[in-house]
């Protein structure tokens, strides 16, 4: 060591937020290499493959969820918290087009939960896994310094020659999306607004009876177990998929890159609620922003090749809205002015300065 220097001096020091939370994966991955012939399919997709021979696959998916990033007590009811922790895992395992059929769930959490509390937390997991039909079937419960995290690993089964990835989009395929978007978001600040005013006068009551189906989204989402059963029904096999957790636009960069193809979607075919679009409108904030930035909508998006158009056309609750292009087009909005507008992926940020 030179005279002078500390060591705290010669170490660098990276924030985590000069990353992000996927360019901080992909920064620790990248040099991961598969050594197990029957790790099938690795890090990089929404959920991760083993080969079990035959030409099965169990599918595997893992999510945490930590107190004051992920949920707040002052408006996350305990049951409908454990329901959306199996939930958002459920649809990574949906997302490559298989089934899920076990979970597990570790939870670490601090002096201030009682047994009662915990009571309603696993009356939320165990009405997920009665609705789904998964066996929760093991995991771990430690203690936490403070708050609560919950970790879900979700198992399920799918086949080689029908799981559906995020590479497989091809230029002249069509972008479609199942539900409605940015729900979710609107919610949230619906959520957080009654939270602020709550803080500031405490007899004041939420005013939540006139949106009702934004809490529900943020609160207590599904997953999109139909549209996959849709797809075996019809003999429809996506060529790319993944679940919108951090938003549209995100998860269009993510088919883009893994795929190498570009994304042309047109903003007025994208799908937004009634009750999203009036509550945005309210926040001033622009409905199609919530829909591309939001997250949490946990609805499927997946591109089908062009032959398989009427097939779409039949489906339940689905919408098409763009076209899988050259790469050099990039990802890009055809916005109701008539004009293209290059995207941004402004997903969530799960990493708080300072912590």
């Amino acid at each position: 060591m030179e005279p002078g220097k500390t060591r705290d001096r010669m170490t660098k020091h990276t924030d985590v937020n000069t990353l992000g939370e996927f360019g901080l994966i992909d920064h620790l991955t990248k040099d991961i290499k598969l050594n197990q012939d029957s790790s099938f399919l690795g890090i990089g997709d929404d959920a991760a493959a083993i080969d079990l021979g035959g030409g099965k696959l169990m599918v595997v998916s893992t999510d945490t969820m930590v107190e004051g990033i992920h949920f707040d007590m002052m408006y996350s009811p305990l049951k409908h918290l454990g329901y959306k922790a199996v939930v958002t895992n459920l649809s990574d395992i949906y997302a490559m087009n298989a089934h899920p059929k076990q979970i597990t769930v570790s939870i670490a959490i601090s002096s201030k939960y009682t047994v009662e509390a915990l009571d309603e937390l696993y009356d939320g997991i165990k009405t997920a896994c009665s609705f789904y039909n998964v066996d929760l079937i093991g995991g771990d419960m430690t203690s936490s310094p403070r708050g609560m995290i919950i970790s879900v690993t979700a198992i399920g089964e799918g086949s080689m020659d029908k799981l559906v990835t995020r590479t497989g989009a091809k230029v002249g395929d069509i972008v479609c999306v199942t539900g409605d978007l940015g729900a979710a978001y609107v919610g949230l600040q619906l959520l957080e607004r009654e939270k602020q005013l709550y803080m500031n006068q405490p007899d004041i009551q939420p005013e939540l009876e006139d949106s009702p189906y934004l809490i529900e989204r943020q609160l207590k989402p599904e997953a999109c177990r139909a549209a996959v059963q849709y797809f075996e029904k019809s003999n429809l096999l996506p060529t790319s998929m993944i679940d919108i957790s951090d938003g549209l636009a995100s998860e269009l960069f993510h088919i883009a890159k893994a795929s190498n193809v570009g994304i042309i979607v047109e903003e007025a075919k994208v799908p937004i609620h009634d009750q999203t679009q009036l509550k945005a409108l309210e926040f001033n904030i622009d409905p199609i922003t919530c829909a591309l930035n939001g997250g949490e909508d946990y609805e499927l998006l997946f591109t089908v090749a062009e032959s398989d158009l009427e097939k779409v056309r039949f489906m339940p609750d689905v919408f098409i809205i763009g076209d899988v292009v050259e790469p050099a087009n990039g990802v890009k909005l055809f916005s109701t002015g008539g004009k293209l507008h290059a995207m941004k992926a402004q997903g969530w940020n799960h990493f708080t300065p300072g912590e």
